[in-house]
């Protein structure tokens, strides 16, 4: 039987050959790839409360109409950052947790592409890529420890750590601190 099976293979056009090969390699790459497919599909669950931020625009991963939207519990659960620093709109030193603009950015796969964060009164500022660095601004949702009401710059505020660059200290970088946010466009 082995030698039946050889002596097929032999006889198969160099044509037929070559498809056979290629529908193997197509299933191959389906069965490898299609499961992380799904993977990152469900990696972004659809948020349960009050939707706080909309990503959308040239947006990667996406849980509702082609936008990342993200109540506080999903933010939460991308991990934050705490650092205490000075700002040109409060006195004296000020505590910020949030989570990192840089971790936003890699979760929803986005590498390239320039940011508009706007505000709720519809302020708008673009934000260049490069800014989320490890180090560099949070989407803060807490000042001093406490949640931030719209009153009070909230429930979202841009923040860099001010006073652990030099380079943050510029009017260029207080502009992209922008308060009240609750949406960013991703562009080309």
């Amino acid at each position: 039987m082995e030698h039946a099976n050889t002596l097929e293979r032999e006889s198969l056009t160099f044509g037929e050959y070559t498809m056979n090969f290629a529908r193997h390699l197509y299933a191959l790459l389906i069965a490898v790839f299609l499961p992380w497919g799904a993977v990152i599909a469900e990696d972004l669950p659809a948020p349960t409360g009050e939707v706080l931020l909309t990503v959308s625009g040239a947006v990667p991963m996406t849980n509702s109409n082609e936008t990342a939207q993200f109540d506080m519990d999903l933010l939460r659960s991308l991990g934050d950052v705490n650092f205490t620093t000075t700002t040109p709109w409060t006195t004296g030193q000020q505590s910020f947790t949030g989570v990192p603009l840089r971790e936003l950015l890699d979760q929803l796969g986005i590498r390239e592409g320039k940011l508009t964060a706007t505000a709720i009164n519809d302020y708008a500022v673009d934000i260049p890529l490069s800014d989320a660095v490890e180090g560099g601004p949070i989407i803060a949702y807490l000042h001093n420890g406490e949640p931030m009401s719209v009153r009070d710059k909230g429930p979202l505020w841009i923040v860099y750590p001010y006073d652990a660059n030099k380079a943050y200290q510029s009017e260029s970088v207080y502009a992209r601190s922008i308060w009240q946010l609750d949406r960013i466009l991703v562009s080309d």
